[in-house]
């Protein structure tokens, strides 16, 4: 599939939605998060019964930013019905930094993973499939420690750009093995650079995604880069650094300035809140809030309507359900007032 032409028919074609929407099928499954992370198979159908229940613009896998940091040795806490998490820190020196391995790909939940985007287009063969990623500043966070780094990128500079390099060559390798398994693109998760001056996310992040673009991406894999840090509004000209063609953004993100802001041929995709929004409310409520994002962003052809982070995993059905309904009213309507008006 050839993901440029693909991203032209989402512009100028029939509007669909695209919230990352993969854990609620647990409820579908009959099976906990902790089953499903750790199983291919149960991703692989899980993303398959989505697929059947939600008229989506494409699948994409699951957002699950301790996987690549497990694989290099970090602690990983699963919860029964949680996603995993990393805590403490792998590397709390330069000396260890220079003595950090990068791992194989395949490593800890890697080929898990692999194996599920595999799986997955055996079972989905009418929208692109996206697999997941962390982005490389966020990576190095849960190597560091997530509060240390912020830190560390002013009194450790270098030890914080030698975690940077390792990481985003890991990043590269697993994405061309994602890539390899059929992959139509990835969701790259950076949220940890959404909270730093537009500067520092210059040096310590986008330079590093912009070299796995400039690596990865091409006419049949497409990266979306996804950020719901609280400076998001403020760091547009570092979105442009990093190359990306698409972009998520979380609930904070003021989407019509971003929408003003970036070129009319890229996806902007975004943003609707998981949790008060999906998982905190009512169908009545999501009707309202999805309605009231349409009418400020919906003229906009290059926009996308989506949650703005992953819906967790226990999220009330109905309030899903009616969140598609809405989408589907709204510019079905619009269709018809196109062709009297």
């Amino acid at each position: 599939m050839n993901m440029y032409n693909w991203m032209e028919r989402v512009i100028y074609g029939p509007k669909k939605p695209f919230p990352l929407l993969s854990y609620p099928c647990v409820q579908y499954l009959y099976v906990t998060v902790k089953e499903l992370v750790c199983s291919s198979a149960h991703q692989a159908i899980g993303m398959k019964m989505i697929a059947d229940h939600y008229d989506m613009l494409a699948s994409t896998a699951y957002m699950d930013l301790s996987v690549e940091a497990e694989a290099f040795g970090a602690f990983t806490v699963y919860g029964v019905d949680e996603i995993p998490t990393i805590i403490g820190k792998l590397i709390g020196n330069e000396e260890e930094a220079d003595a950090l391995e990068i791992p194989p790909v395949g490593a800890g939940r890697t080929g898990t993973n692999i194996d599920a985007i595999r799986k997955s287009l055996m079972l989905i063969n009418d929208r692109p499939v996206f697999a997941g990623c962390i982005g490389p500043f966020s990576l190095a966070g849960r190597l560091l420690n997530v509060n240390d780094i912020m830190i560390d990128c002013y009194e450790e500079p270098e030890m914080v750009h030698k975690v940077l390099e390792k990481a985003t060559t890991f990043i590269i390798n697993y994405l061309q093995e994602l890539k390899k398994a059929g992959a139509h693109g990835a969701i790259m998760a950076e949220p940890l650079a959404g909270i730093l001056s537009p500067d520092l996310m210059s040096e310590f992040s986008s330079s590093y995604v912009r070299r796995i673009v400039e690596t990865i991406q091409d006419k049949h894999f497409l990266l979306i880069y996804h950020n719901c840090g609280s400076a998001i509004n403020h760091q547009v000209t570092q979105l442009m650094e990093t190359g990306c063609k698409a972009f998520h953004f979380g609930e904070s993100a003021d989407m019509t300035m971003m929408l003003e802001k970036l070129p009319k041929d890229y996806l902007i995709l975004g943003n609707i809140s998981p949790s008060n929004g999906f998982n905190n409310n009512t169908p009545e409520g999501i009707n309202l809030m999805t309605r009231r994002l349409l009418e400020q962003c919906g003229h906009h052809k290059n926009f996308v309507i989506s949650s703005g982070c992953d819906i967790p995993p226990n999220t009330d059905l109905d309030t899903i359900s009616s969140f598609f309904d809405t989408v589907e009213s709204h510019y079905y309507m619009q269709h018809l007032w196109d062709m009297v008006g």
